[in-house]
């Protein structure tokens, strides 16, 4: 039996709900600024970084030559050394004095727990520029608060800034005291999430305080470790402005990291495609460090 012209329903056009529209107007622009401010200089990195363009004029490709150039240069491998240097030296630091600080916050036994936290939290609001001129004047040679106390109480002036390990030691405690405040948000968050009930069976099993952190605190809290040490990472790797303004890789160039490198690279020498090489080569090293530590990380959460 065939069915009636009548009897076939047809069902109205669907409309496309507003709940449908707002994501992708929402999502095309961010991905209009991503292409824009992202995507685009990229690309543009990419294709000067086989040029000899010097930022004015017109330019020819040159093939691979900057980049055989670069991995010939002991500049590029001294900056990458010290840039590694700063890296170990500032991460743990951080990550210690951060931790160490959150858990004294979350105590039960912590008096002044919001000043506290604006206390250690106002450093990672001021700009890298206005932090190293703070502790410039803090240890200056000749005009640093410093080295003032110490010669009033009879010492002698110490070489902050002449001495290339003390001056790459100031910068790395300046950044630790700029950084905590970020790191120590983020530990205080995943302290408090840890249930209550396992320091409390801990307890009655006669964990001490330091029994429970190590077997309790530390392993809850992995993630949040994790991402801190990724985000500390590559904030370290990619350090410049509070060289600039605390030492500017001094004293010489002895404590060039290799984005002041790029730089002096791209800028004062007008070597554009030189840098852009240089550039991507940063890029690659930070991305492989990113994915290392994500395979690292991936395999501790499945054990």
């Amino acid at each position: 039996m065939t069915k009636r012209a009548s009897d076939v329903s047809v069902s109205p056009p669907r409309r496309r709900s507003k709940y449908t529209v707002a994501p992708l107007v929402l999502i095309a622009a961010n991905v209009v600024l991503f292409a824009l401010f992202f995507l685009w200089p990229a690309v543009i990195g990419l294709v000067y970084s086989f040029t000899n363009y010097t930022g004015v004029g017109a330019f020819q490709f040159v093939g691979l030559d900057n980049y055989s150039n670069l991995f010939g240069d002991s500049a590029f491998y001294d900056a990458m050394t010290r840039t590694l240097l700063y890296t170990v030296l500032f991460v743990p630091l951080n990550f210690v004095f951060s931790l160490l600080i959150a858990n004294v916050v979350v105590s039960k036994h912590a008096k002044g727990v919001s000043v506290a936290r604006i206390f250690f939290f106002i450093p990672w609001l001021l700009s890298p520029i206005v932090v190293g001129v703070l502790w410039r004047w803090l240890f200056g040679e000749n005009f640093g608060l410093v080295n003032y106390l110490i010669e009033k109480v009879g010492g002698s002036a110490v070489p902050w800034q002449s001495n290339a390990d003390l001056s790459l030691l100031v910068v790395v405690v300046a950044a630790s005291w700029a950084w905590t405040g970020f790191s120590m948000l983020l530990f205080i968050a995943a302290i408090k999430n840890v249930p209550t009930s396992y320091y409390e069976a801990a307890a009655l099993d006669g964990a001490g305080p330091w029994r429970q952190f190590v077997s309790i605190t530390l392993p809850s809290i992995a993630p949040t470790s994790f991402i801190v040490i990724l985000l500390n990472t590559i904030h370290a790797m990619k350090e410049y402005p509070l060289f600039a303004s605390l030492n500017n890789g001094g004293p010489g160039t002895s404590n060039n990291l290799f984005v002041q490198y790029i730089y002096q690279t791209g800028f004062d020498r007008g070597q554009i495609g030189y840098a852009s090489a240089a550039s991507f080569v940063l890029m690659l090293i930070l991305m492989a460090v990113a994915i290392i530590q994500l395979m690292v990380n991936r395999r501790v959460e499945n054990r």
